[in-house]
């Protein structure tokens, strides 16, 4: 069979939504299609390693079962039993690998949706080390999200046949991981789209994750950490900076169900050793060693904007005083995010890349002192300024602070004492519902970030005293100049034009008066 092409797995993927649109909020709808994309992928993989050894082995059953065991995802044997209440003797009433495929062949089932969770279950139990939890928020059986039985059968029996399909085949020798992983992505982007501002949650636009990802430099041999992760998207494109597999992916995420998702989006990318904790990262930070936070030589996120009730009356008491420079507001988590992030980034070499609202680079009172402070530590690399609308949960524009702890005394960027402003609000492709970035407006990005040098109405590079002056307000229209003087109007020639429509429009009406007594007579 020949290999199948990107655009025909995400195709077939997009059209298996069909089936809940319309019906189940796309919020909700993503995890079912997800889960179930997850569930096909690794059934796929362990049928296509089953043929192998089926060949290699005949009919050595035990010897192939002992294999199976050591494959990535083990997929146990389900066991429906009944029990007599009396004898308390067992019946067995199915018996079953867990697999996509023994819920195919029961797709029309009265109970499919308890199947599909006890399914689940058994694969989830079985990988305990790499799944536990992972799917302890889908539920396949759920009248709430899924309708009442005779509905909700006939919506899972359809989302079965739709997988069944042969351009989301994913075994290996017919489609790589590269594009399972891709389709994935693809899928949340999507879900994005239809989400509105619930879409805020799992996902943050591709041109965003590859501008920070690209921003933070990742190298081989690094700790990467997302501590507001979503669904993995920013770690993904950290790693696909990496030429190599030699790298360490780090996570937190608040949201069990985003955590899930971001969970099978390291599976489907193959980075199996992420690790992805399920936590409040400004509350109860999981990432620790020895009593102490972990320290990243990467640090990239896109935080929730100005997180109302963050936690402020537990940050003076913070047993990691990350906010020693001082606490921000507790109706604003901005500068609560940034200051954790700068916090686990390396001493003398940690990198970190934030996305922010432009609100982080000029409000006042407790921020207005925390940014001082931390500017005064030299820590601050770049602020880039970035269109409006490029999100689907906000039109407003928003900016990427650089962080970079080598400019600390000891480190090896200690003598740059200078911050480089970027505006690139002007430079979008413009979309019906949202804004994108092209890679010709990321590569003129990185590029002056590189070069380090003013561009007349798009970068400035400042020193510590300009900022000073400025009282340290980071407000990117204080740095570049983007003001651009109106064309002198020639009055003559205007009211010359005029004078010649006005003739023209005279005319017309005569032609219109002769035409119409034509069509009288």
């Amino acid at each position: 069979m020949k290999k199948i092409e990107q655009k025909d797995v995400n195709n077939a993927a997009w059209a298996a939504c069909d089936t809940f649109r319309g019906v189940v909020d796309p919020a909700q709808y993503k995890d079912y299609i997800l889960v179930m994309l997850f569930l096909k992928y690794i059934s796929d993989v362990w049928q296509d390693h089953y043929e192998s050894y089926k060949e290699q082995y005949g009919d050595d059953d035990a010897r192939i079962r002992r294999k199976l065991e050591r494959e990535r995802f083990v997929l146990p044997v389900v066991r429906l039993v009944e029990t007599d209440e009396k004898t308390g003797e067992e019946t067995l009433l199915d018996e079953f690998p867990a697999t996509y495929y023994s819920l195919y062949e029961r797709r029309a089932v009265a109970n499919i949706g308890e199947l599909i969770n006890i399914v689940l279950d058994h694969i989830e139990e079985s990988n305990k080390s790499k799944l536990d939890g992972v799917f302890r928020n889908i539920d396949f059986n759920s009248e709430a999200n899924l309708g009442k039985t005779k509905d909700r059968n006939r919506r899972l029996k359809q989302l079965l046949e739709d997988f069944h399909k042969p351009q989301l085949n994913m075994k290996p020798s017919l489609v790589s991981e590269d594009v399972i992983g891709n389709t994935y992505i693809y899928l949340i982007e999507r879900f994005a789209s239809d989400s509105g501002k619930k879409a805020g949650e799992f996902f943050t636009p591709s041109k965003v994750t590859e501008l920070v990802a690209r921003l933070a430099r990742p190298k081989s041999g690094d700790r990467i950490c997302d501590p507001a992760c979503g669904s993995g998207g920013l770690l993904v494109q950290a790693a696909r900076q990496i030429s190599d597999r030699d790298f360490a992916l780090f996570g937190q995420e608040s949201n069990g169900s985003t955590w899930a998702l971001c969970r099978m989006n390291m599976f489907l990318h193959s980075f199996d050793s992420a690790r992805i904790e399920w936590c409040d990262t400004l509350n109860s930070p999981l990432l620790v060693e020895d009593d102490r936070l972990m320290k990243f030589n990467c640090v990239v996120a896109n935080p929730p904007f100005s997180l109302d009730k963050w936690g402020a009356e537990n940050a003076e008491s913070d047993q990691y005083n990350r906010f020693w420079r001082g606490v921000p507001p507790k109706s604003k988590g901005d500068w609560a995010f940034i200051s954790h992030m700068v916090e686990i980034a390396l001493e003398k070499e940690g990198r970190v890349a934030v996305v922010v609202p432009h609100g982080v680079l000029f409000r006042g009172a407790k921020e207005g002192l925390i940014r001082r402070k931390i500017i005064e530590e030299n820590l601050l690399d770049a602020v880039i300024g970035l269109p409006g609308n490029l999100f689907p949960t906000t039109n407003i524009p928003v900016a990427i602070l650089v962080f970079d702890r080598s400019r600390e005394n000891g480190g090896a960027r200690e003598d740059y004492e200078d911050v480089l402003f970027i505006d690139a609000s002007r430079e979008f492709v413009s979309g019906k519902n949202q804004n994108t970035l092209s890679d010709e407006h990321l590569a003129r990005i990185i590029e002056v970030y590189d070069s380090r040098e003013d561009v007349d109405k798009y970068a400035h590079v400042a020193d510590f005293e300009e900022i000073k002056e400025n009282d340290f307000n980071l407000n990117i229209p204080r740095y570049v100049d983007t003001f651009e003087e109106e064309e002198e109007i020639d009055i003559d020639s205007v009211q010359l034009e005029i004078d010649n429509l006005e003739k023209e429009l005279a005319e017309v009406r005569i032609k219109m008066a002769e035409k119409l007594k034509e069509i009288q007579r």
